[in-house]
């Protein structure tokens, strides 16, 4: 048998604190990049002088998460996956494994982006956007979401680099395009003044970026994209289906409830909306150590779930937790000093401020209990129980969130979503993070069944 087949899992030895720290902070590097990027690419639309170019892109924000949520979900199936196959040193079918998963994923998002497109109308109405916001919010939406298949291509690539335990080509996967974003950005929207459709061909380049930078690493570096075919396929499609399809029904419990909260926001008017926008671009910037954990952590439960080794699942389950606790804090600091800075910068109304304010001094600080539910789904999603994920972020953001939403923005205006988010995620995250523990100290006998 040849060393590329019996070579043994990376993350099946070391400390597993430093597994997560680094996969957890070079995924951070990279998304967080990547997300700056959205960020200043907001930030260049606000320069335009135009709320309704702002509030349009929230909007538009709340039907393109559905699509990256999809991806997300088959970005997760994936890792699991072949990190399996890595841990119990089947390199082989771990290729087989990540060609088809590839494959199915690409072909995936071209049919979510053929809907999307044929709906864009609807989706954006029920947004509640009106007038000239909901016509650049739709316009937005259909020049973009035809890209959708090379961010699977990327996507995927990136999670074959986490399951193989690569954490410096993972975060290349998304810094790279990135930079490219970047350079683009501003040339697009403000030298050539194409505004809003200047900032759709930078999400174009950005994806073609992505995607080549992905095969690249997983060909060249790695050889761990095999060539699918047909009967690969059809041997891999029920395991990664049943992965996948939990996982991306967890992924979009998160987009839904962000969609419910639009509607919500939306009835304060644009100014709020602007808010809104500015909010989520921040979350995805600021919290990126957090969103990334779920992910980064994906590949070292999936390696000793397969491998058998269920003292390091307790090991990495606790790391992760800590990890959740520190970073949060750290960022919610300087999300308090920096307030001021924010309302100016991306031109804020006093109302818009306001809402900002909820965020920044409030619901920033309850992304502690929103990582640690992040850590017991990635736990759930990696070990064989990927529909427990499921239910936690459906009872989330489907049945709780918004009924508190309503109730609270009726006393405190739209920051009343905000503070519904908080008190949702400390009391969730509290429930499933022992729930989430429980599952993993009974992993042997759960697995022996």
């Amino acid at each position: 048998m040849s060393d590329q087949s019996t070579r043994e899992g990376r993350f099946l030895t070391g400390s597993t604190m430093g597994h997560v720290l680094r996969m957890t902070l070079s995924g951070t590097a990279g998304i967080t990049f990547l997300f700056l990027v959205d960020a200043a690419n907001l930030f260049w639309i606000s320069w335009l002088g135009e709320t309704k170019l702002v509030a349009a892109m929230g909007f538009a924000f709340a039907v393109q998460f559905f699509s990256i949520s999809f991806g997300i979900g088959l970005m997760i199936a994936a890792t699991a996956l072949v990190s399996r196959s890595i841990g119990q040193r089947k390199r082989e079918q771990a290729r087989e494994q990540a060609g088809a998963a590839m494959v199915m994923a690409v072909i995936f998002q071209s049919l979510v982006a053929l809907i999307m497109v044929l709906f864009a109308d609807q989706l954006v109405e029920l947004t509640g956007a009106v007038g000239d916001t909901a016509e650049f919010a739709r316009r937005y939406l259909v020049l973009t979401l035809p890209s959708l298949p090379l961010m699977a291509a990327g996507m995927i690539g990136g999670a074959i680099m986490r399951a193989e335990g690569d954490a410096l080509r993972a975060m290349l996967v998304t810094m790279g395009p990135g930079v490219v974003s970047a350079a683009v950005d501003p040339f697009l929207i403000i030298t050539l003044d194409l505004r809003l459709d200047g900032a759709a061909l930078a999400v174009w380049a950005s994806r073609i970026a992505m995607a080549a930078i992905g095969l690249y690493f997983v060909v060249k570096t790695h050889d761990l994209l095999a060539r699918p075919k047909v009967t690969t396929l059809k041997a891999t499609f029920r395991p990664y289906a049943g992965i996948a399809g939990p996982a991306m029904l967890t992924q979009l419990a998160a987009p839904f409830g962000s969609y419910l909260l639009t509607t919500v926001v939306a009835g304060f008017g644009d100014n709020a909306m602007a808010a809104w926008a500015v909010v989520n671009r921040l979350t995805v910037l600021a919290f990126g150590g957090i969103f990334s954990l779920s992910g980064a952590v994906g590949g070292i439960f999936g390696q000793n779930f397969g491998a058998g080794r269920y003292d390091r699942l307790k090991m990495t389950y606790r790391d992760a937790l800590i990890f959740c606790v520190a970073y949060p804090v750290t960022v919610w600091i300087i999300l308090m000093s920096l307030h001021e800075s924010l309302v100016t910068g991306f031109g804020l109304t006093t109302e818009g401020g306001d809402f900002l304010y909820a965020f920044t001094h409030v619901g920033a600080g309850f992304f502690i209990f929103t990582g640690m539910i992040f850590v017991a789904t990635a736990a759930f999603n990696n070990t064989g129980r990927p529909i427990y994920s499921t239910g936690i972020n459906w009872v989330r953001e489907g049945l709780v969130t918004l009924p508190l939403a309503l109730w609270l923005s009726s006393i405190y205006g739209a920051s009343g979503v905000i503070y519904a988010q908080a008190i949702v995620g400390v009391v969730l995250g509290l429930i499933v993070t022992l729930w989430a523990y429980r599952f993993i100290a009974g992993a042997p006998k759960t697995n022996a069944r």
